[in-house]
């Protein structure tokens, strides 16, 4: 007999997108930098809907901006 239970463990990683991120693509940078800067910069577009949709993605993949402080 089947356990009346069934459960999965999900393993989720949250990645964290510190803004501002880099204002534009340098030579050298690796692909880590550039992914980071487009995501800063799709997240500070300027199109409410744009920034709705990125914001709708970003919780279905777990990931987060935060504003650096200082």
């Amino acid at each position: 007999m089947g356990a009346a239970i069934e459960y999965q463990k999900l393993m989720t990683e949250i990645v964290f997108i510190n803004l501002p991120g880099p204002a534009e693509p340098t030579p050298g940078m690796s692909g880590g930098e550039l992914l980071h800067g487009f995501l800063a910069e799709l997240y500070q577009g300027a199109s409410p809907e744009v920034k709705n949709y990125v914001m709708l993605l970003c919780s279905k993949w777990n990931v987060h901006y935060r504003e650096s402080r200082g």
